[in-house]
């Protein structure tokens, strides 16, 4: 049976891949992003998220308890004004960036990166069971459009606790789809995780999505 590991702690990772019937446990890699960004230099937001997603893959791929499974890193940042947007961590940053973002327009580019630990030696049939040695990522990206947000709207907003730990300082699927107008892409990514991405992912390691839908 083919594992997944997921290499991130995101709650709405895991629940994008359990609501898509993917079958995976969670590993959380203890990589420090900042280090990582000021060991390569400064990148633009798209090949920022795809480092990140590679570092942290990479991390738990290196794991006794990853043997044998595939495993998957992400990370997401919102590029705004030309500027990357990470996590805000506090309400100072956060409010800041969504008066900015008020009836503005940003991208969220998400990394996605895969982690082939399988055994490379083929099977006794020469079958799907044999690792490829895989190892590679891809990013999926979409616009998103904010509704105008008043300051009163934006502060109820951060006290709620939600965007300070969000790429952009919103999310899609929870209080802050209230101001969300339009979604131009894949709207997996802007959650976190595409599933149509990981499924290109998981081709090229030689597995079908389907064989990590649950047993029928």
């Amino acid at each position: 049976m083919v594992r997944l590991i997921l290499a991130s702690q995101s709650p709405a990772r895991t629940k994008l891949l359990a609501e898509a019937g993917i079958r995976h446990t969670v590993l959380v890699s203890d990589v420090d992003e900042d280090a990582v960004q000021a060991r390569y230099g400064v990148t633009d937001p798209h090949d920022t998220a795809l480092l990140l997603a590679r570092a942290k893959a990479e991390a738990v791929a290196a794991l006794p308890d990853s043997e044998g499974a595939l495993v998957l890193g992400c990370d997401s940042v919102f590029e705004f004004d030309g500027e990357a947007h990470g996590k805000p961590y506090t309400a100072d940053v956060a409010r800041e960036r969504m008066l900015r973002m008020s009836g503005s327009s940003g991208v969220l580019h998400t990394g996605h990166w895969l982690v082939d630990c399988r055994d490379a030696d083929t099977d006794d049939d020469g079958g799907d069971g044999a690792g490829s040695g895989a190892t590679l990522g891809a990013v999926a990206s979409a616009e998103v459009a904010f509704l105008d947000m008043d300051a009163e709207e934006i502060d109820a907003y951060i006290a709620t606790g939600e965007p300070l730990h969000c790429a952009g300082s919103f999310t899609i699927d929870g209080l802050g789809g209230a101001f969300i107008r339009k979604v131009d892409g894949d709207p997996h990514a802007v959650v976190g995780l595409s599933v149509s991405t990981l499924r290109g992912l998981l081709a090229a390691a030689n597995v079908r999505i389907t064989d990590l839908w649950p047993p029928r």
